[in-house]
């Protein structure tokens, strides 16, 4: 993880040790949404079983893709730093 006071040195970059955090919040915050998009579907299915149903299956496939795109904006954001890093390495060879 990271250390309180790596918050106020500029040595290193504390997003790599917190993206999974947002990932996680991320990712239940999707799951959460969707599940109340299911429970809304069920109660359409009293007024309207066709509507309620395409709402249910709607909000299977927002959980699914909403999963999806958080781990691709996660693993984005430590790809950035993973190539940061590497140019850092290539950069200190051409030193020696």
């Amino acid at each position: 993880m990271f250390a309180w006071q790596d918050l106020f040195q500029w040595d290193r970059f504390i997003t790599p040790s917190v993206i999974r955090l947002f990932y996680w919040m991320a990712m239940g915050l999707s799951v959460l949404t969707g599940l109340s998009g299911i429970v809304s579907g069920l109660a359409m299915m009293a007024i309207s079983p066709f509507g309620g149903m395409i709402l249910v299956f709607i909000s299977v496939a927002g959980i699914a893709v909403g999963i999806l795109l958080a781990r691709i904006a996660a693993e984005f954001v430590l790809i950035v730093f993973r190539i940061n890093e590497h140019l850092g390495a290539i950069r200190d060879q051409g030193r020696v």
